[in-house]
């Protein structure tokens, strides 16, 4: 085998919560080790999306287990040869070592004493620091009825957009209220926005851009790319209800940890979500991963569920968008319908034993 496939072979991949570089935020992120690299992809929609990153190993130091933040114990650090550092989370504190063992014995196999040259530092510069920026307040200005962006329609290819506005529009609105110094950051600024489900876009251009630019280059400084606010922020004022899990349900012993994808009740999309099954009394519960609340996002009694598998040929009845392959369903007691999506069908095949042993 020539280098470069051995270099290109997969060893271990999975999905993990990686902290953002730029906004200090975790996001789900499916990982693909290689013998000298980490490749990173976005998840969505059933299938692995577009590369977002890739950590090189060479000269990287592995620190697991990282103790530094209280609400995530599962998390360890990769450090690169440039000082970069990548904090990322696994499932269960099994997965975590795995993953540590996996880069480990990859790092013992690189050359300990190539070196890259370091990239030059700005020190005194005042550059945007986004971690530092409440993207709610960037949202509630943009918002404001005097001085936030003006809503307008208009027009890409024979069909009409309201309510919306223009890439440019938001780029000299960001530098004109001095939230970014320059427009290459208020780019950055407006992408990361456009990455949280803060803006969405519409229109062809920049849907295209979206879907196939990374992170820094998804959002278009250009009069002819058209963004809106998204859904759930245009509605002012509106609080959501707190939902309570009661003590009762998070009492049983965790059997099963692990990301799975479900489909949402109200809006049909596709989300990972850090799935707990429990027993005595058996309960399924998810959380989202991107946030440090401990509480669970969901649950139920799993007791009269019935859980069955999917076909792989085609889309099956009530799955919404193009997924396919490693589907199950889970119908509760109650009658309420749950379509959730393994990584593999060996994941998901034991998934669904582990939760009719509690059925």
């Amino acid at each position: 085998m020539d280098a470069n496939k051995l270099n290109n072979s997969i060893l271990k991949e999975g999905f993990l919560v990686k902290r953002g570089h730029v906004v200090h935020n975790w996001k789900v992120r499916w990982f693909v080790l290689q013998a000298d690299k980490m490749l990173y992809y976005r998840f969505e929609g059933g299938k692995r999306d577009c590369h977002r990153g890739t950590i090189p190993l060479t000269g990287c130091e592995i620190t697991c287990p990282y103790l530094e933040y209280d609400t995530r114990p599962l998390v360890f650090r990769l450090k690169t040869n440039t000082s970069e550092e990548y904090f990322l989370e696994a499932c269960s504190r099994e997965e975590r070592d795995d993953w540590a063992a996996e880069i480990g014995a990859a790092l013992q196999k690189l050359p300990s004493g190539s070196k890259t040259l370091p990239v030059p530092s700005c020190k005194g510069s005042k550059s945007l620091q986004l971690h530092d920026i409440n993207l709610s307040q960037v949202i509630d200005s943009m918002h404001d009825v005097h001085s936030g962006i003006k809503l307008s329609s208009h027009v890409e290819q024979c069909s009409t957009y309201i309510n919306c506005f223009s890439g440019s529009t938001v780029v000299d609105w960001l530098v004109f209220m001095q939230l970014a110094l320059t427009r290459v950051e208020a780019v950055t600024l407006a992408s990361t926005l456009l990455d949280e489900g803060c803006l969405r876009a519409i229109g062809v251009r920049s849907v295209d851009a979206g879907r196939n630019a990374t992170l820094s280059e998804q959002f278009l400084d250009d009069s002819t790319a058209l963004y809106s606010f998204a859904e759930g922020f245009k509605k002012r004022g509106s609080v959501r209800s707190e939902k309570s899990t009661s003590a009762v349900e998070l009492s049983g012993k965790v059997q099963k940890r692990g990301y799975l994808l479900k489909q949402g009740h109200k809006v049909k999309n596709w989300k990972v979500r850090l799935f707990v099954l429990r027993e005595e009394p058996g309960f399924l519960h998810y959380y989202d991963p991107s946030k440090d609340d401990l509480t669970p996002a969901g649950g139920f009694s799993l007791r009269g569920c019935l859980v069955s598998s999917l076909d792989d040929n085609g889309v099956p009845s009530g799955v919404k968008g193009n997924v396919q392959g490693n589907l199950f369903k889970i119908i509760t007691q109650k009658d309420k319908r749950y379509f959730i999506q393994a990584p593999t069908r060996r994941e998901k095949m034991d998934w669904i034993e582990a939760i009719k042993r509690q059925t």
